[in-house]
């Protein structure tokens, strides 16, 4: 029996989070859930969005399956999804985007995996003011932050046998601080001779990626180009609602859909709950269950395809529920 930590979000959130745990339960691997809040709904019972029964129950179970969370601008409190990583030391986020037959896309073919180092960066948010007329973000990046995340990325690539890594970087400006990212890559990546490495300035990489994406396979970068960059390759196969994610620590993971918690669609039963369902098959993977993961990974595949039970953004009349029942059913 798996006891895994489940957080609804915000906005679409609990609607979503509910299919994905309906497809899980669906594939009869024994799993106990146990919910904990985060997000802007915790405020007015904890007076914070990340309250430490949250932290507490995702480092007792050590996996976690997460709804989006919604960042509250201008209230004084700090992103939620920042307060989780840095507080759990998720260090590496993993973004899956591959093309599935029957979803729109300009291209064919494209299976990227964007890793994201977690924590350190301009992307955290550390910033001052200098007097009243300028304003500094202070991008910290340290050895010991690149070689984990470097690592885990190479790491990635022998595991499930992908062909190369790419580092993406701008060290011919930050010599300094992607400079020291770019110096670590060439050393780990003489560690893994079976697979191919290459480094690429991140402008260069992002036009290189919508001429022929197929080229790449792992992209390794520091936070803030890994926010833009996976959200590219979500575009590339149609849509950051069909790519899966994960975050991933010492012995601690956290499962979630690319997308936000998009608060204008809560309650309409209307959007597509493919990213999510796919954070849960990636996470089912993870726990060795790799046989269930795959079941419902083809199981979307099909409806997708068959584009009899999609939502709105696939081009279909499902709802959210009819196409989590449909993908149920697929599963057989």
């Amino acid at each position: 029996m798996y006891r895994i930590t489940v957080i609804p979000g915000d906005g679409i959130g609990p609607e979503i989070v509910k299919a994905a745990v309906q497809v899980v339960e669906a594939t009869g691997v024994p799993v106990a859930w146990e919910e904990v809040a985060a997000g802007q709904c915790a405020i007015p019972q904890f007076g914070q969005p990340v309250p430490p029964q949250a932290l507490d129950s995702i480092r007792k179970n050590k996996v976690a399956l997460k709804g989006p969370m919604t960042n509250i601008v201008g209230a004084g409190f700090p992103s939620p999804n920042i307060t989780l990583r840095v507080e759990l030391d998720l260090y590496a986020n993993l973004r899956l985007a591959r093309t599935i037959d029957g979803a729109q896309s300009p291209f064919a073919d494209v299976d990227l995996v964007v890793v994201r180092e977690n924590t350190e960066d301009v992307y955290v948010g550390r910033e001052q003011m200098v007097g009243d007329d300028a304003a500094i973000a202070i991008k910290f990046i340290t050895k010991k932050g690149c070689r984990r995340v470097l690592r885990f990325a190479f790491d990635y690539a022998v595991r499930e046998k992908r062909r190369k890594v790419t580092v993406v970087l701008k060290a011919n400006i930050l010599k300094l601080t992607d400079g020291m990212f770019l110096r670590e890559a060439r050393e780990i990546a003489k560690e893994y001779p079976q697979i191919a490495f290459e480094e690429t300035n991140v402008d260069a990489q992002c036009m290189d990626l919508v001429r022929k994406p197929r080229n790449y396979d792992v992209l390794v970068m520091p936070n803030l180009y890994g926010d833009i960059v996976a959200d590219l390759a979500g575009g590339l196969v149609g849509s950051v609602g069909l790519c899966p994610g994960g975050n991933f620590g010492n012995g601690i993971s956290v499962f979630e859909p690319a997308h936000g918690s998009a608060p204008k669609y809560q309650g309409l039963n209307k959007v597509n709950p493919t990213a999510m369902i796919l954070s849960a098959a990636f996470m089912l993977n993870h726990l060795g269950e790799k046989a269930a993961g795959e079941k419902i990974s083809r199981a979307v595949e099909t409806v997708i395809s068959e584009a009899k039970a999609v939502t709105y953004d696939l081009g279909g009349t499902a709802s959210t529920t009819q196409m989590t029942e449909a993908i149920i059913q697929a599963m057989g």
